[in-house]
């Protein structure tokens, strides 16, 4: 993965996004003197199948913000975008810019946006139409004449758009001293983790696997893949 760069702004459609595929890649790049924030377009209401959105809306900001810190992220936004019902339009283009002029990032992280997971199951529509949705915002950020309300300059200066979990990764990054890590910022999503009926511990065999995976295609060290696109 390139490094030329000092700050990142990962954008994602729910809580638990960054940790099933990135965190261990942000961990790292913390400890190395990156700054990295996060943007959640929903707060991941309608994620536990047996707790009402109203009462795991807190509960899941809750644990996006303590496992953000476990990977040195302080800075956490959400947009309040409905769970589940995450479109890709103007209004969405618009908030990302938004975001991206006040960030200046030079790094974007965000979640597969193809129709496909790397597994071959179908991609969830939020994830698709969000990340589509940043892949357009990095062009509106960068033109001053488009959302011209915002009454922000424009920010030109994203040099990489990196994809988690997409099934056609092309760069890859070393994850075997932050591994632990991405287990804890998993864990800390433990109401998630229980409705989906998984037991306390259950995330670190699938990570490591996933990891100890992509590092047989790149280098042979546990690694989480991107795939880099050019904006």
């Amino acid at each position: 993965m390139p490094d030329d760069w000092t700050r990142a702004l990962a954008i994602a459609a729910h809580p638990d996004d960054m940790e099933f595929g990135a965190a261990g890649a942000v961990a790292a790049w913390t400890a190395a003197g990156k700054s990295v924030s996060y943007l959640l377009v929903s707060r991941g209401e309608a994620g536990i199948d047996g707790m009402r959105p109203e009462e795991a809306t807190k509960i899941r900001e809750d644990e996006q913000r303590a496992s953000a810190r476990i990977v040195g992220v302080d800075e956490v936004e959400f947009l309040d975008y409905v769970d589940g019902t995450i479109e890709y339009g103007l209004t969405l283009r618009r908030d990302l810019a938004a975001a991206i002029r006040r960030h200046r990032p030079e790094l974007i992280i965000t979640f597969n946006h193809r129709e496909s997971t790397f597994t071959g199951k179908w991609n969830s529509p939020d994830h698709r139409n969000t990340g589509l949705a940043v892949l357009d915002a990095v062009g509106d950020a960068g033109n001053r004449w488009i959302f011209t309300d915002l009454g922000t300059d424009p920010w030109t200066g994203v040099r990489h758009v990196a994809v988690a979990g997409s099934p056609e990764p092309t760069h890859a990054v070393d994850i075997s001293k932050t591994i632990d890590t991405a287990v804890a910022s998993v864990e800390a999503h433990a109401a998630y983790l229980k409705g989906l009926g998984l037991p306390p511990g259950a995330a670190r065999g699938p990570l490591e696997s996933f990891a100890a995976g992509t590092g047989e295609r790149f280098g042979g060290r546990p690694a989480i893949p991107f795939e880099l696109v050019n904006v």
